[in-house]
């Protein structure tokens, strides 16, 4: 079975201080992506399509294009503000990027078949890619497939140096995705619970809240459902400064007009992620662990 990995690497990691997709965590220079292609690889993905920026493609492509050569094929794709669906152009003085739905949408030329999608600074561990294949083989051979969402509890992907966005999951208790609503802004606070700003009022999340860490299975289908969305949110809130089109607002309109079903995905894996400088140690750390434990080679692509 064919199988695409569709890798979110155009942020340009302002709260990072610079391009985190790029810098290095594992012992011999390995970035976090070395790690999800890696797994990727093992577990049967036959493709990766990675969505980046024009302004760093070149440094982009010449750190990994080489180095997956002959063990996945590779395509690149940048996500730019004028690629948009056919009769809308980019409003005069916007500079933020459409978001992570828009991102997914830019690859459409580049996906026919099963795909999921991770971003680039995130480490979703081996089973979790794992249990995405095996999902896209249990829907061979269905003609409108679900789509899926990998969840991990909230209390595991929160930073200690600043907030976080989340797509907060919730079940409808057969074992399908209810709704999904993005949360900005989350930061476990002093006395120790979890709080995002919503409409001028703080909101209370708990622990093991189910949130998305943006790794989802999504078919072809998700560009002609998306192309619609991405027309109309663009039409609605395009000439606002910072406003972002969404993954889980797309996958929420689909779920509440019935369009679909989104399955919640179980894994063993333990999430962890950069999104500060000061959370580089604790990933370099983790990465160092795995290795002693036998889960990576200390040199991964010797």
């Amino acid at each position: 079975m064919k199988a695409t990995l569709l890798v979110l690497a155009a942020g340009m990691g302002s709260r990072y201080g610079g391009l985190k997709q790029m810098d290095a965590f594992g012992p011999n220079g390995e970035t976090i992506i070395d790690y999800s292609i890696y797994d990727a690889i093992n577990a049967g993905f036959t493709k990766v399509v990675f969505v980046i920026r024009e302004s760093f493609k070149e440094a982009f492509e010449e750190a990994f294009k080489a180095k997956f050569e002959g063990k996945i094929e590779v395509e690149f794709v940048c996500q730019e503000l004028d690629k948009l669906p056919e009769g809308l152009s980019c409003p005069e003085g916007r500079s933020k990027p459409w978001g992570t739905g828009h991102a997914v949408y830019i690859a459409k030329d580049h996906i026919d078949g099963p795909f999921a999608v991770i971003n680039a600074d995130d480490y979703y561990g081996q089973d979790a890619y794992n249990v995405l294949i095996d999902f896209f083989k249990a829907n061979e051979g269905i003609e409108k497939p679900n789509y899926a969402v990998v969840a991990y509890y909230l209390k595991n992907t929160l930073s200690d140096h600043g907030t976080v966005n989340r797509g907060v999951c919730y079940s409808d208790g057969s074992g399908n995705l209810d709704k999904v609503v993005e949360c900005t802004k989350i930061q476990k606070e002093a006395d120790g619970v979890i709080r995002y700003p919503h409409d001028d009022h703080n909101h209370d999340l708990a622990e093991d809240t189910l949130v998305s860490m943006n790794m989802w299975a999504f078919y072809p289908s998700y560009f002609e459902y998306c192309e619609t969305a991405l027309y109309e949110f663009i039409k609605a809130r395009g000439h606002e400064e910072k406003s972002e089109f969404y993954i889980p607002a797309l996958i929420d309109e689909l779920i509440q007009n019935k369009v679909l079903e989104v399955k919640l995905l179980d894994t063993t894996s333990q999430w962890f992620g950069v999104t500060y400088q000061e959370d580089k140690p604790v990933v370099i750390s983790k990465l160092n662990t795995l290795i002693e434990e036998g889960k990576y080679p200390k040199d991964l692509w010797s």
